[in-house]
């Protein structure tokens, strides 16, 4: 019985990744169309000093705007917005996929393979560099340099 509780349980966890609660109120907690979307009005339309329209003219335009945007938005997301959503499942999808099983075992098999290639370099660098090097460095050990300002 308790097991049968626990697989449940289980069941309803995995569940809830797929199913949670989203937030109806704050539809970009991470802020990510912060700058990019919010235009109203005033952004796009302004009159400068000395050539105004009429009040009316100008009230009219403003509701205008804003609601003939609103409902073009809630329109086209009603249409777009689903297939969209596939579209952008489908391909963040093929990304992970594509990054899970091709993109990391190729750095994880390079990796191994460089490492042999990095010793034989390695030693290859130890075996003939280093006793060239250390002769030079002996050979120049002696060499003295001296400054003198003359007048």
């Amino acid at each position: 019985m308790a097991e049968e509780h626990r697989e449940l349980e289980e069941r309803i966890i995995i569940k809830d990744q797929h199913t949670k609660e989203i937030d109806l109120v704050n539809r970009d907690p991470k802020h990510i169309n912060e700058d990019v979307v919010k235009v109203d009005f005033e952004d796009v339309i302004a009159e400068p000093v000395g050539t105004y329209s009429f009040d009316g003219v100008w009230k009219t335009s403003y509701t205008t705007f804003t609601v003939s945007k609103y409902w073009c938005y809630r329109l086209l997301s009603a249409v777009l917005g689903i297939p969209l959503a596939v579209v952008w499942g489908f391909l963040f999808a093929l990304i992970s996929f594509c990054h899970i099983w091709a993109v990391v075992p190729c750095i994880k098999s390079y990796l191994i393979e460089i490492q042999c290639v990095s010793r034989i370099y390695s030693l290859c660098i130890h075996t003939f560099c280093d006793p060239l090097f250390e002769a030079l460095s002996k050979i120049c050990s002696n060499i003295r340099v001296a400054v003198r300002k003359e007048i």
